[in-house]
Parts: C-alpha cells; structure tokens; sequence
C-alpha cells in the first residue's frame, strides 16, 4: 500500500531554514504529482507547495512563495520542501501527500488521496 513518511521538521528560529523530506512508497511515485500541506488546530488543512509528475510545474501558496520550494527525486522516490526566511506563522504539522493525478491543475487537499503521518515545525525564537 502507499506509505509516506515525513521527515526534517523541528524548531527554527525565524528567519531560518528546514528541509522536510517524504520517502514514497508502495505506488508509482513519478506518475503522480505530490503536495506539501499544513494544518495548525482549529483550522483546515492548507496546501502549501504542489510538484508536478516531473517536477515541471509547481504551485506555491501566496504566503510562501519566493521563500519554500519544493522539489523531487523520481529515482529516489522523494519529495522535499526546502523551508527559507522562516517565520512564526509558519509553525504548523506539514504533511506531504500523493495526487490523484500528474498536475498541478487541482491543488486543494480534496484531491489528494494518501497522506504522511506528519512532521512538527515551530518556528519561535
């Protein structure tokens, strides 16, 4: 079956970095496109960052954008979100997911059907 494990969360100060890795297994990694989220409690889940199958097109919520990116390693079955100029609204459980599809057409939590148990980042001096 599908198994995503997150890895890389922690506390940072703001203005720092993280890198969160997920290693896939179970399916066709490079068939479908894989997404970065975040949920704090009490609110929904929020997409942060959407790979394409090939990595040739992203997608970035507002709020991180120009400071997380996100990439993938087709041979090695990996998704990784590079985390820059943290800052405390960032503080959040991040979880990587699989897509139904290949594209970034769709990005919302809904059409993202296998999830990683997630991974805690704080971001707090």
């Amino acid at each position: 079956q599908v198994q995503l494990v997150e890895s890389g969360g922690g506390l940072a100060q703001p203005g720092g970095s993280l890198r969160l890795s997920c290693a896939a297994a179970g399916f066709t990694f490079k068939d479908y496109a894989m997404g970065w989220f975040r949920q704090t409690p009490g609110k929904e889940r929020e997409s942060v960052a959407v790979s394409s199958w090939n990595g040739g097109s992203t997608y970035y919520a507002d709020s991180v954008k120009g400071r997380f990116t996100i990439s993938r390693d087709n041979a090695k079955n990996t998704l990784t979100l590079q985390m820059n100029s943290l800052k405390p609204e960032d503080t959040a459980t991040y979880y990587c997911a699989k897509s139904t599809g290949s594209s970034t057409d769709f990005v919302g939590p809904r059409y993202f059907n296998s999830w990683g148990q997630g991974t805690q980042v704080a971001v707090s001096s």
